[in-house]
C-alpha cells in the first residue's frame, strides 16, 4: 500500500515526424500535456510524501518548452518517444517514478512506465 503522487504541467513544442507513413511530416506544434506519476510508501513528519512543488519545478526544468523536439532529441520525436525521454530524465532525480503519460492534443495521448 502507499500513495501514488500526481503532477500536470504543459508545455509548447513544435516537431515533425522523420518516417511518417513513409516520408517526413510536416512541422508543426502542440500544446502538449505532461502527467508524472511517482509511488510513496511513506510520509515525513508534516504527512508529505514528495513535494508537488519540487516535483513541478523540476518537470518545467526538463521540458523542452517553446522549442522544435527535432533539435533536442537524438530520435524521432513522436509523443512515444517523448515519454520515455522524459521519463528517463525524472528517473535520474526521482527513481519512485512509475510512469509518464504524454498528451499530444486533447484526443491522443501516449504513457510510458517500466
Amino acid at each position: 500500500m502507499g500513495w501514488k503522487i500526481r503532477v500536470k504541467r504543459n508545455f509548447n513544442a513544435a516537431h515533425y515526424l522523420t518516417d511518417y507513413r513513409g516520408g517526413p511530416e510536416p512541422l508543426h506544434g502542440h500544446t502538449w500535456q505532461v502527467e508524472v506519476y511517482l509511488k510513496a510508501d511513506s510520509l515525513d513528519k508534516g504527512g508529505i510524501s514528495i513535494d508537488f512543488i519540487e516535483l513541478d519545478n523540476y518537470l518545467k526544468k526538463i521540458l523542452p518548452d517553446y522549442s522544435l523536439l527535432n533539435d533536442i532529441l537524438p530520435f524521432s520525436p513522436s509523443a512515444e518517444n517523448l515519454a520515455k525521454w522524459l521519463y528517463d530524465r525524472l528517473k535520474e532525480k526521482y527513481p519512485e517514478i512509475e510512469k509518464v503519460v504524454v498528451w499530444e492534443t486533447e484526443r491522443y495521448g501516449t504513457e510510458y512506465c517500466e
